[in-house]
């Protein structure tokens, strides 16, 4: 269960991602070195639920200005996870 709450970070709950929570995407902020397999373990370890697929994506880093100064958010990655019709992640 330790491993699977490191391989998922947390939800990614975004008005895009919310659209998609109808049609049975969920979106997870993942680890860097997480792949499809592992975050599929880490989806039924944590929520008792097995994905039908996994997409992972990778989120680029962005130059921010704000306050008078010059930043980097920092990028990563992000898995969509997608569920047979019928089950559900409850996330709040």
């Amino acid at each position: 269960m330790i491993e699977a709450i490191k391989i998922i970070k947390n939800p990614r709950i975004t008005e895009k991602a919310s659209a998609g929570y109808a049609a049975g995407a969920y979106s997870f902020e993942v680890a860097p070195s997480a792949g499809k397999k592992e975050v599929m373990k880490a989806i039924f370890e944590i929520y008792k639920i097995r994905p039908v697929r996994v997409n992972i994506l990778r989120i680029p880093k962005k130059k921010v200005f704000s306050k008078g100064k010059r930043g980097v958010k920092s990028g990563g990655k992000k898995a969509i996870v997608y569920l047979k019709e019928g089950d559900k992640i409850d996330l709040i």
